[in-house]
């Protein structure tokens, strides 16, 4: 558990958002600072009086606000945003990146479709010209998603912007529940 996403995701609320700094301390939450001191220690990164120093602060902590003073050179205690950038998103937002993700899944539908064609098309035309079509099989089995993709566009969308929804609220630590326009 030495890297610093691995340590905060294991708090039951971030210690160091400044609005969960006044809650109070759980056992659970002292644990993931003292092993975190314990990799420190048998890392080298701390002397034994230094471990035992700060042992004895995150066991006299009271609330989260305390313990990432406790780690903050062992373990980065910046504040990242989110990778996703979605706890801000709008509904128009995540409605712009649904229809960019359906477009990348085009692409790869379409590459699904041309590489594989056109190897069998090209090694067709190599070995057998004028004989049986046989890449037809090939384009035919790799285009039938490829038309899917395409014609299920508005149901495809939804469903990205239902996960990217879901995503958000996972984000903001609220329960999801779903849009109503991207249920139907």
């Amino acid at each position: 558990m030495t890297s610093s996403g691995e340590v905060w995701s294991s708090f039951t609320h971030d210690p160091r958002d400044p609005q969960h700094a006044a809650l109070r301390a759980s056992d659970q939450d002292r644990a993931v600072i003292q092993q975190v001191l314990a990799d420190g220690y048998a890392d080298g990164r701390l002397d034994r009086a230094e471990y035992d120093e700060r042992s004895d602060r995150t066991v006299a902590a009271r609330t989260l606000g305390e313990l990432p003073a406790i780690v903050d050179d062992l373990v980065s205690t910046s504040l990242t945003p989110t990778r996703s950038g979605l706890a801000r998103a709008t509904a128009e937002d995540i409605h712009r990146r649904a229809v960019a993700a359906w477009r990348a899944d085009v692409r790869e539908a379409t590459i699904g479709f041309l590489v594989p064609s056109i190897i069998c098309v090209v090694i067709w035309s190599l070995v057998m010209w004028g004989g049986f079509f046989w890449p037809g099989f090939v384009m035919l089995g790799t285009g039938i998603n490829l038309v899917r993709v395409a014609v299920r566009r508005s149901e495809l969308v939804a469903s990205h912007e239902r996960r990217l929804e879901k995503k958000r609220a996972k984000e903001l630590g609220q329960p999801w529940t779903p849009n109503d326009k991207a249920s139907e």
